[in-house]
């Protein structure tokens, strides 16, 4: 059909419409072309001239402040302070030699400290800053600043560094951090990247390194603009990282500085528990260390000390020493025995003062012998051969079953270097690792915590805690992580799983050992009523007495070379009638449980009280003596007579 002219008329609008329309739109578009072309052309021209020169975008890390470590009572024990510092950029510097020439004018440099900047200076890139003088004054820090004109790429700064405040107190708890080493490297299959920063500081031993991850913190990142050679232009922007975990520790830092003057230079350890709750108040090993030495840079004459000391200042005995615990082990062999319905509480055995086992003689520690023995005697005064009967009658398996069940031979999981497991012997044990069978003298030699019972101070304070509280409580030494309590209620941990009766029992005859005029820690008593406690002494050998040497006479350990005397430990739990804290203490080399009984008392008066007991809660015989002891004790040790709010 046939258009009309106004058909066509009306076309040819439209079309006339459609093509403004999108001419239009393409001389808008070019116009925002043409716009941002000029933006980027010529407003943007310099900031795309330096990318066109290579440079580049960086992301640098910010180092996190490292969490910080407090007592139960909030006094601070390991803390961060501001540390100056001197930098060098050796490609900004230039003549690397002549500006250190003149830095040495203004600041005292360690030759030491300044070789190993130098060597670390030739093996990093140009532009990575060196330190290259650390822990200086702010006096010194203001002179470098007043003289940097003069010392092209050098740089004062501000850092932060672990500190110490109670020092030797917490070394073997809290250890100490130090730089990250190539041998640390090597230990982690994807280490964390704040670990490449030269002289970043790790958790090297103790709690600091068993918690490491937890206290180290997130990095923080920022932003850089550096140049074809790696020369930082400018900060772009800036994010915070995250700081470490503030940990609140169990221990009581005024019972631990008390332990670990008590303990003196004594090669020795102890343990304070509580019976309820499993919280450590104290763990000491001594003798100790500064570990601001290690966070410094210790020397190596005073390293050489530590390692030369017969005393063994670095290890830590309180949870890494394990020894013979000897007749503190005997309350594992009572309940063993009345767990297996072996004995009860007025079953005697006769001590002649030994005991013949397959052609070989074993000996009680009381030579004429004790005569008829029940349970409670026989702990009261530590008759060895009532143990050797029942050893026998209950076996080696029970023994370690019940061991096990009281905490020993078990690694208990706080954070601490070198937690040892102890070792409580089986039969199946000794044929595979010393390819022999077990003959009936091992058992003998177990009754009595000798032979290859081995235990650790920590143990056996879990040891008399579980005896004391019933209850299989585990120990804890951290409270609260960043003000969250970390603790258990202590109606949710477990029963023993053993008659009542039977650890009533065995309470009573470890009361007799203390309270009872026959016991072998009478002397050492406590005689104020609600305070008394109940422990038990031991002994373990570290040589063997000869045939010979019994029949001339044991050779008294005072005139023995140090190395070759008896351990002394002793055990406890006070108060008697509502236990509250468990101790272990062990005397290396002290020549036995004489060593080990007055300190064990001092320490659990001192943890009842929280502070110096009355001279009453003593006997009246050694009152002065206790007297004398606490006033040497706050003279030789000035930290024991801040107060409170001196500490916090």
């Amino acid at each position: 059909m046939k258009r009309t002219n106004a058909d066509n008329s009306a076309s040819h609008n439209r079309i006339t419409r459609r093509g403004l329309l999108l001419g239009g739109a393409q001389v808008g578009f070019m116009g925002l072309l043409g716009l941002r072309m000029r933006y980027l052309q010529v407003d943007q021209a310099d900031e795309f001239r330096l990318l066109a020169e290579e440079n580049r975008i960086n992301i640098r890390l910010i180092p996190p402040a490292r969490g910080e470590i407090f007592d139960r009572n909030g006094v601070i024990i390991a803390a961060n302070e501001p540390s100056y510092r001197i930098t060098m950029v050796r490609e900004d510097a230039g003549n690397v030699e002549e500006v250190i020439e003149r830095l040495s004018t203004l600041v005292e440099l360690d030759e030491s400290a300044l070789n190993r900047a130098m060597a670390e200076m030739e093996r990093s890139p140009r532009f990575l800053p060196i330190t290259i003088a650390e822990r200086i004054s702010w006096e010194e820090m203001s002179r470098v600043a007043v003289n940097a004109p003069a010392l092209p790429g050098v740089t004062p700064e501000v850092g932060l560094s672990r500190k110490y405040s109670h020092g030797s107190e917490f070394a073997h708890v809290i250890g100490y951090v130090g730089p990250v080493s190539d041998y640390d490297l090597s230990k982690i299959e994807d280490p964390d990247q704040l670990l490449l920063i030269p002289r970043f500081q790790i958790g090297k031993v103790g709690l600091e390194a068993k918690l490491e991850e937890r206290l180290r913190g997130k990095a923080g990142t920022k932003r850089v603009e550096v140049n074809a050679v790696g020369r930082v232009m400018r900060e772009l922007d800036r994010r915070n990282g995250q700081p470490g975990d503030d940990l609140q520790l169990t221990i009581d830092q005024k019972l631990q500085s008390y332990v670990q003057a008590r303990l003196g230079d004594e090669s020795a350890a102890a343990v304070v528990m509580d019976c309820k709750t499993g919280d450590i108040l104290s763990i000491n090993s001594s003798p100790t260390f500064d570990p601001n030495l290690f966070v410094r840079g210790i020397s190596v004459a005073d390293y050489r000390d530590l390692t030369e000391n017969n005393h063994r200042p670095l290890a830590t005995k309180s949870v890494q020493g394990t020894y013979p615990p000897g007749s503190t082990f005997k309350m594992v062999v009572a309940m063993a025995a009345l767990e297996a319905g072996v004995i009860n509480s007025e079953t005697t055995h006769w001590c002649p003062g030994h005991l013949t086992v397959s052609n070989r003689r074993f000996h009680c520690w009381k030579r004429g012998g004790h005569g008829h023995m029940n349970l409670e005697t026989a702990l009261r005064e530590s008759c060895d051969v009532y143990f050797y009967e029942l050893a026998l009658e209950v076996g080696i398996e029970k023994i370690t079953e019940m061991a096990n069940r009281l905490g020993l031979g078990i690694r208990h999981g706080i954070p601490m270097s070198a937690v040892a497991r102890g070792l409580t012997p089986t039969k199946d044990w000794k044929q595979r690792n010393r390819d022999s069978s077990w003959v009936i003298g091992d058992t003998v030699n177990s009754s009595i915590g000798q032979g290859f019972v081995l235990a650790s101070p920590l143990q056996l304070a879990v040891m008399t805690a579980r005896l004391a509280s019933g209850k299989a409580v585990e120990p804890r030494l951290v409270k609260s992580v960043n003000g969250i309590d970390q603790s258990a209620p202590p109606d949710e941990i477990p029963d023993l799983e053993v008659n009542q009766n039977h650890l009533r029992m065995v309470r009573k005859a470890m009361y007799a050992v203390s309270n009872n005029r026959r016991g072998t820690a009478y002397s050492q008593r406590i005689i104020q009523d609600g305070y008394r406690l109940a422990g038990k002494t031991g002994t373990s050998q570290v040589r063997n007495i000869t045939a010979a040497e019994r029949r001339a006479g044991v050779i008294r350990n005072e005139d023995l070379p140090w190395e070759r005397r008896d351990h002394g430990l002793f055990v406890n739990f006070a108060p008697y009638d509502d236990p509250k804290y468990a101790v272990a203490v062990i005397i290396e080399h002290g020549g036995g449980s004489k060593a080990a009984t007055p300190v064990a008392r001092d320490i659990t008066l001192q943890a009842l009280y929280g502070g110096d007991p009355p001279l009453d809660a003593y006997p009246k015989k050694d009152r002065a003596r206790i007297k004398a002891q606490q006033e040497r004790l706050r003279r030789e040790y000035p930290q024991l007579n801040t107060s409170d709010r001196d500490r916090a």
